[in-house]
């Protein structure tokens, strides 16, 4: 018998948030729509990660398409580290590092989650303790309603992109 496959779970409670303490946790979120195809690689990659022994320091969290809900995640983790699609012009599968200082400095919307995503960051910046947002983008060429499959480019840059969210997640950790 191989390893068992864990099946993602849903946080549907806040108390996920402060059962420990996370000042000295990174929390990697996925954002994008699953049903999307290729824009839900955010999400692709979580589920990715979810299979694999994590530092303890790293905290992964499927992030959906974004919204106030996630408002508890800005309020307890210094460090919050996005992976989202991005249809700027690169090659799929291009992967990019971002440090956005503002909402406006997300990539374009891709679809409606945007929106509900562009809304929480800019209620982040009105909170009064800010945590250090880092943003992996995977460059995209199109959207796929009612589609669950990644390109094969875009598939095959989940790996290297989980090597760089763990290298920047280590070294930010040491940072700390």
């Amino acid at each position: 018998m191989g390893k068992k496959e864990r099946t993602p779970i849903a946080i549907s409670s806040d108390s996920y948030f402060f059962e420990k303490d996370k000042s000295n946790c990174v929390l990697v979120m996925g954002v994008g729509n699953y049903l999307m195809g290729d824009e839900g690689v955010g999400v692709h990659t979580i589920q990715q990660m979810f299979k694999m022994e994590l530092p303890e320091y790293v905290d992964i969290l499927d992030g959906g398409t974004g919204g106030f809900l996630l408002l508890n995640c800005f309020e307890v983790y210094p460090t919050i580290i996005f992976v989202d699609a991005t249809m700027d012009g690169k090659p799929a599968g291009t992967i990019s590092l971002l440090r956005p200082k503002f909402a406006s400095d997300f990539p374009s919307a891709l679809s409606v989650h945007d929106v509900g995503l562009k809304d929480m960051i800019e209620a982040v910046y009105l909170m009064d303790k800010i945590p250090d947002i880092h943003l992996f983008t995977v460059s995209i060429e199109e959207l796929k309603p009612m589609c669950i499959d990644l390109t094969t480019k875009v598939k095959a840059s989940i790996p290297k992109l989980i090597d760089r969210i763990l290298r920047l997640s280590e070294k930010l950790h040491k940072e700390e």
